[in-house]
């Protein structure tokens, strides 16, 4: 949907499906297309999406082992030759390669797209260590980084030709869990854009990447309690759509923003910040706060640390809550 558009997407339950693996299908499809690049891959593929293309074009695939700081400063060299690249691994082994995300992609001006899966604390299990919180925040804060988190299969497949057609470097989040299908075949993705997903005069619920289902779900407990929440799907948190953002604050006078990410320069952070200095409103965070997770189920942490759809029902009283203590 594009924004403006109201009605809610269908929902059809647990599909098993990863972002992880839309992104490995979506690259074979494109490939298939005839769409010119490469990808580079630091020892991970089976983990990241890209076995499939390994299989389907293994002339196109580059293998550097565990050395991610050499991946993606030699996709930044790749790419001077004309050809995009997809440098890939897991988030937390991304921010390896920062510095040479930022001079040999970002200061480059290289046609990189830098695809991490397994970020925040939906990877479960493999603990903190594991868990990028980080991610968002640290990129985002890269000059000309173009930043992504979808929020389902479909459209991590639709961010993936999105990001592919742009010129430019880009950050993008996938995600190692089974995700919820939210989107069917007429959703539409673009960069800079997002979605309104739901209506509601109350209240606007602004969440990226797995959070999306969550502030659904939410909108629906509230909608029990006659509170009408807008939803809004905000996949690319860089550039932000500042025009959308400043439309809810019109329409609902307050906000929660819902990220797997540290609250800390991610989702929350961006929509903060043109908040100030566009549309003042209250706002309230869900997100990490400012800590590193633990080893856990992905739906045992985002309880535990208070991601899942009640906490953003709890935010979302309080943000109204402080949106009459203003009148």
């Amino acid at each position: 949907m594009a924004t403006g558009q109201t009605s809610t997407p269908e929902q059809i339950g647990s599909s098993g499906d990863t972002l992880r693996e839309a992104f490995g299908r979506a690259l074979v499809r494109l490939a298939k297309d005839g769409r010119d690049f490469v990808v580079f891959d630091a020892d991970v593929a089976g983990g990241t999406g890209v076995h499939r293309f390994r299989a389907a074009h293994p002339d196109r695939f580059y293998q550097f082992g565990i050395a991610e700081q050499n991946m993606v400063a030699a996709a930044g060299g790749f790419a001077a030759t004309g050809i995009p690249v997809f440098a890939t691994t897991f988030a937390v082994f991304m921010l390896r390669a920062l510095e040479q995300a930022r001079l040999s992609v970002a200061y480059a001006k290289r046609d990189v797209k830098l695809v991490a899966s397994h970020p925040g604390l939906d990877v479960g299990p493999d603990g903190g260590s594991a868990q990028c919180l980080e991610d968002l925040a640290a990129f985002r804060a890269i000059p000309g980084m173009v930043v992504v988190a979808p929020a389902d299969p479909y459209e991590t497949e639709l961010a993936t030709a999105a990001i592919l057609e742009y010129q430019g470097p880009v950050y993008m989040r996938t995600g190692r869990s089974p995700s919820r299908r939210l989107f069917e075949p007429g959703h539409r993705f673009e960069l800079g854009r997002g979605q309104i997903l739901r209506e509601g005069p109350d209240v606007s619920l602004i969440a990226c990447g797995v959070e999306v289902a969550r502030a659904l779900d939410a909108a629906d407990i509230l909608a029990t309690e006659g509170i009408g929440a807008r939803v809004v799907n905000m996949p690319t948190i860089k550039p932000l759509d500042r025009e959308l953002i400043v439309e809810c604050a019109e329409k609902t006078g307050c906000f929660v923003t819902a990220e797997d990410h540290n609250i800390h320069g991610g989702l929350g952070a961006a929509v903060a910040e043109c908040l100030a200095e566009l549309a003042p409103s209250p706002v309230e965070f869900i997100g990490v706060r400012d800590s590193f997770g633990e080893s856990g189920e992905p739906e045992e942490l985002a309880e535990k640390y208070r991601l899942t759809a009640p906490h953003i029902v709890q935010a979302a009283k309080a943000a109204i809550v402080r949106k009459v203590l203003r009148k």
